[in-house]
């Protein structure tokens, strides 16, 4: 196996995080009353027990680096989820970034911000 790293997120509730990201295309492989990890594919998202998180204050985010990020973000988008700048759960539309990268976003219930980048598109 090669070196991974995956992002430890907050959820105020496992039961509504999984609500979300399910639909995304993300599967349970592990869950107890203080750890949930949810897959997708290769992606690995871990979440811990955190009610009290406010997510209009929160500051916790992770990149998922993705090989086709249009197709991900389609099937974001076909859940329903807003393109807005106001509100979670939302979407921001992928574009190029002036570094010369295309990079999207997701914010779910609990004001985590997802980037969603294309791989091969950065420059470093």
């Amino acid at each position: 196996m090669a070196d991974h790293a995956t992002p430890n997120l907050p959820s105020s509730d496992f039961d509504r995080t999984f609500a979300f990201y399910a639909p995304l295309g993300f599967v349970e492989g592990w869950r107890d009353k203080g750890w949930m990890i949810l897959t997708r594919g290769d992606l690995v998202l871990e979440f811990f027990p955190y009610p009290d998180i406010d997510p209009r204050t929160s500051s916790f985010s992770c990149c998922l680096r993705l090989d086709d990020l249009d197709s991900f973000y389609a099937v974001c988008k076909a859940t329903g989820l807003p393109e807005t700048h106001l509100g979670r759960p939302r979407l921001h539309p992928p574009r190029t970034e002036p570094w010369g990268g295309r990079v999207g976003a997701l914010i779910d219930p609990d004001g985590t911000l997802l980037r969603l980048i294309q791989n091969g598109s950065e420059t470093i």
